[in-house]
């Protein structure tokens, strides 16, 4: 039978078949959860959805929370959920196990939950204001940056 090896998921694909390694679902990524960890995500899910209108999807191994753009991830993983929460300062606590600096005005604070009772206050806080980062208005640039850069560009060089 003609056919390819899915280089994701490693199945075998026979020609004209179709084929969608990369859909999955919430009951696909938290189906083998311990009863701890099941009941950390339920209360984890039911909390975010109570902040308002979202999106809450499924993308790969990952359950995404975004109203415009994703304000956090949950990552299920064997003995601990990994949460993702992306705020506008780097968060010290802690339950934050580490801290990436995303982009210019993004951190991507790293948590780890292992029990329902760990999802309350401060974790609760900073996933509201993720949620509400987004109703923030970011002043329109003055375009000094790049008008800075322009004029590096156009200098003539002295190197020789």
């Amino acid at each position: 039978m003609a056919g390819h090896e899915c280089y994701h998921c490693k199945q075998w694909v026979g020609d004209g078949e179709p084929h969608d390694c990369w859909t999955t679902t919430e009951a696909a990524l938290t189906r083998d959860l311990s009863e701890d960890l099941r009941d950390a995500w339920e209360r984890l899910r039911e909390t975010a959805a109570e902040f308002g209108d979202q999106r809450i999807y499924a993308s790969h191994h990952s359950i995404m929370f975004s109203r415009k753009a994703c304000y956090f991830f949950v990552r299920p993983k064997t003995r601990f959920l990994e949460v993702c929460i992306f705020l506008g300062r780097p968060l010290k606590a802690p339950q934050v196990r580490r801290v990436i600096h995303g982009s210019r005005s993004r951190f991507a604070n790293m948590l780890q939950i292992r029990h329902r009772d760990e999802v309350e206050a401060p974790i609760t806080e900073w996933l509201r204001e993720a949620y509400g980062l987004q109703d923030v208005v970011r002043k329109p640039s003055t375009g000094k940056r790049k008008a800075a850069r322009t004029r590096r560009a156009m200098k003539p060089s002295t190197r020789r």
